[in-house]
């Protein structure tokens, strides 16, 4: 069974995505778009991106963490993982973004 991506709605309005595997844990998590049409257009690009090398950059936090972000063909950040204890794990969340985004289905909890 392949993951879900949960679109939301903040107090203020905006609307977010995280893609989130099986088990519930947090593999990505998107900006906050001023339209519910913009998420779901940020969902679709993930699904089209996160399979592709180039659209994954693997990064540091400022403590040194490592995390990941997945980018559209535009170079825009679409999301952003969690940080990771050691870059193994980071390798670990790449692939299973990779595996869950393709399949997951998009739960509408707006």
């Amino acid at each position: 069974m392949a993951g879900k991506f949960e679109l939301n709605k903040s107090k203020k309005g905006h609307f977010m995505f995280s893609l989130k595997a099986r088990n519930g844990q947090v593999l990505l998590s998107s900006e906050q778009y001023s339209s519910k049409q913009a998420a779901q257009n940020g969902i679709s690009s993930v699904i089209r991106n996160a399979t592709d090398d180039n659209r994954i950059e693997r990064m540091q936090s400022k403590k040194g963490k490592p995390f990941f972000v997945v980018k559209g063909g535009n170079g825009r950040v679409i999301g952003s993982s969690e940080t990771y204890s050691v870059p193994q794990a980071m390798e670990n969340g790449i692939e299973s973004v990779k595996k869950n985004a393709i399949n997951a289905q998009v739960v509408d909890q707006t």
